[in-house]
């Protein structure tokens, strides 16, 4: 698995099964996560692959199947066993990874496929936010068996729902009618309508340093920062990549470092604060990279998920006068 020309890689394929999402564990700096899906997720069923690494490398610590597509997974704040999934069939699911059984609850309101979930990262509060190709958004608390408010105002299919890991009850979401929204669970209502790009929207970001800032990345292959002070245009874009741009995520440990995968095959690493912003490309993947997440227990560990999953160690790029997490 390769993520970064000239560090320590790892890979570990995943047969049949096309890697939509990965994240890092929030407490174990060695677990992540990877929903699955048959077929690009257009049929078939759904794989969560929990992974883990020791001293071997990356292996297998867990797994467990769902009778559809999984297109998103996010792990618990409050408990190191617990994460959600989300699928093709508008439902969710709640997994414990110290239990090799099924989900421990199922929460379906959503009508059609739900294609983001994230559980929120401040403090005092456990709620959870899914975004569907209903045009809806639902705030849920795990320990209830129902959602807690529908959002609704988006005039399109919503790709990516996001937390503020500043502001309590503060969550972005982007779509394809070409917006990015922010939205108040106090009000459940829309604060926040910005026009962002002229295409479909497939994935924002929040700026771990600034909590006024998120990053945007369209089908018009461009990533665009915005300044929710002043929304009239950009703060920057970046250029680049030949095709839509599938994630992006800001860097945990520096402040204007970002990453994003796309439909061309590649992973590009910037840093907005540059006059050549475009840091590094990572080109040798042959299939569409989908899932993408930096480390929040190091600056110099990346996986990515494609019809493999790609888990990067970067420490010894520390040491290299070209690291692309060298501010």
């Amino acid at each position: 698995m390769s993520a970064a020309p000239g560090g320590g890689a790892q890979t570990l394929r995943t047969p049949g099964r096309h890697g939509y999402a990965v994240e890092f564990s929030p407490y174990l700096p060695g677990r992540l996560a990877c929903a699955t899906s048959q077929y690009y997720g257009i049929a078939g069923c759904g794989t969560l692959i929990v992974l883990e690494q020791n001293e071997a490398g990356v292996g297998h610590f867990r797994s467990f199947d769902w009778n559809d597509g999984l297109f998103d997974v996010t792990w618990s704040e409050n408990n190191e066993h617990v994460l959600i999934t989300c699928s093709g069939d508008g439902s969710l699911q709640l997994w414990d990874t110290a239990e090799a059984t099924g989900p421990l609850q199922v929460f379906k309101e959503h009508t059609q496929e739900v294609y983001s979930v994230d559980w929120s990262q401040t403090r005092g509060e456990q709620l959870v936010v899914s975004g569907s190709w209903d045009q809806t958004a639902k705030l849920w608390d795990p320990t209830v068996g129902k959602s807690l408010c529908t959002f609704r105002g988006h005039e399109g299919v919503i790709y990516s729902t996001i937390w503020s890991p500043h502001i309590p009850g503060c969550f972005a979401s982007t779509s394809g009618d070409q917006t990015l929204r922010v939205w108040d669970v106090k009000t459940s209502g829309v604060k926040i309508v910005i026009p962002a790009h002229q295409a479909e929207i497939l994935s924002c970001d929040w700026c771990k340093y600034n909590e006024n800032l998120l990053v945007t990345g369209a089908v018009d292959c461009s990533l665009r920062g915005w300044d929710l002070r002043n929304i009239r245009q950009p703060v920057f874009e970046l250029l680049g990549h030949a095709y839509a741009i599938r994630r992006v995520k800001f860097s945990p440990f520096h402040a204007s470092l970002l990453a994003s995968c796309s439909y061309d095959f590649t992973v590009r690493f910037w840093n907005f604060s540059k006059p050549n912003p475009l840091l590094e490309t990572v080109e040798h993947h042959t299939e569409f990279t989908c899932g993408l997440d930096l480390s929040l227990h190091s600056p110099t560990q990346v996986v990515l998920t494609e019809e493999r999953l790609q888990y990067g160690s970067w420490r010894r790029l520390k040491r290299a006068p070209r690291s692309p997490f060298t501010p």
